[in-house]
């Protein structure tokens, strides 16, 4: 019997080994065009990807997309397009730590960092001096909040923000229920690293699947293009690190819904009332009692977490109206 098990556990630390070092899936033909569509530029020692389109003949403005968290710039795909038709320029990036930027640990990811990185991608454009269309989602309404701060407090290198559309983000910590996954991780201790580096295509799927509607859920090779993009850079092992977001939500409250009460600059909600994660009615409803200024729009009941990606006809149609109204 002790030699059984002496084989069993000789036999398994080679497969752990082996398993616990599984290369990142080969990019699918969809990402690699996202990817050479890009390019990069340097923030510090990072190298940060961005996509600069050149749309809209006859426009001059800009938009500027943040994405959410676990994901990347490729929430945007289904209407990059439509968005090319109206704007002159259309630009997202990769938060480092996400997509295809780099992904350093250890390292201290803030919110802060990810503000300055938007602000160095639109100097490195050369668009600082130019007013800016925000247009973010999840991880990313906290982004735009605090360049929103930055803006309304005249900072140095600060984006000349001419509107801000939010959607499906923590906004307010008090009606934002992270999963529970995210809870464990975010508090760290000994069961991050275990977790992060046995993180697997079926527990992410899994897990990011819960947050769509039951009709809008992603193809299976839309999952893999997700995994794609958060294994990229061995990604899943600063998903603990990253997910520090949500203690900085709940320190910086006053700060960052302040900065959204206090503004002059146009605003507007495109809501997904399906959201588990930003729930409706009670998101909603705390939303324009605390921004009764901000304009909304509320998407088909089926819509959840991810509007641009489940209902990308509604939101870019949402977006326009909204953009086209002042």
């Amino acid at each position: 019997m002790k030699e059984w098990w002496v084989q069993v556990g000789l036999l398994s630390v080679p497969l752990l080994a082996v398993y616990l070092h599984i290369p990142p899936p080969k990019l699918s033909p969809a990402l690699l065009s996202w990817r050479s569509s890009g390019g990069y530029f340097t923030y510090k020692d990072q190298n940060i990807f961005y996509r600069d389109s050149y749309g809209a003949v006859g426009s001059s403005d800009i938009v500027v997309l943040l994405h959410g968290f676990p994901t990347s710039s490729y929430d945007w795909c289904k209407i990059w397009e439509g968005l090319t038709q109206r704007f002159h320029r259309v630009i997202a990036l990769d938060f480092v730590g996400f997509g295809f930027s780099d992904k350093p640990r250890p390292h201290r990811y803030s919110i802060f960092e990810q503000a300055s990185i938007v602000e160095g991608l639109v100097r490195h454009l050369g668009l600082h001096h130019q007013r800016i269309n925000l247009l973010s989602h999840d991880y990313g309404d906290t982004v735009a909040q605090e360049l929103l701060h930055r803006y309304e407090h005249n900072k140095t290198g600060s984006i000349l923000i001419n509107s801000l559309c939010l959607s499906n983000g923590g906004i307010f910590p008090e009606t934002h229920y992270p999963r529970f996954i995210q809870k464990i991780l975010k508090d760290g201790g000994l069961l991050s690293p275990v977790i992060t580096r046995l993180m697997n295509f079926f527990f992410f799927s899994r897990g990011l699947g819960a947050v769509f509607g039951p009709y809008t859920q992603p193809s299976q090779a839309e999952y893999w293009d997700m995994w794609t993009a958060v294994r990229t850079n061995d990604g899943n092992l600063v998903v603990d690190s990253i997910l520090q977001y949500i203690n900085q939500r709940k320190k910086h409250r006053d700060r960052w819904v302040g900065a959204l009460m206090s503004t002059s600059v146009p605003l507007h909600l495109i809501y997904g009332p399906l959201d588990p994660v930003n729930p409706h009615p009670e998101f909603l409803q705390l939303y324009k009692k605390v921004l009764p200024m901000s304009t909304v729009s509320v998407l088909d009941d089926h819509i959840s977490h991810y509007p641009q990606l489940e209902d990308p006809t509604g939101f870019l149609n949402a977006y326009l109206n909204f953009i086209n109204s002042f």
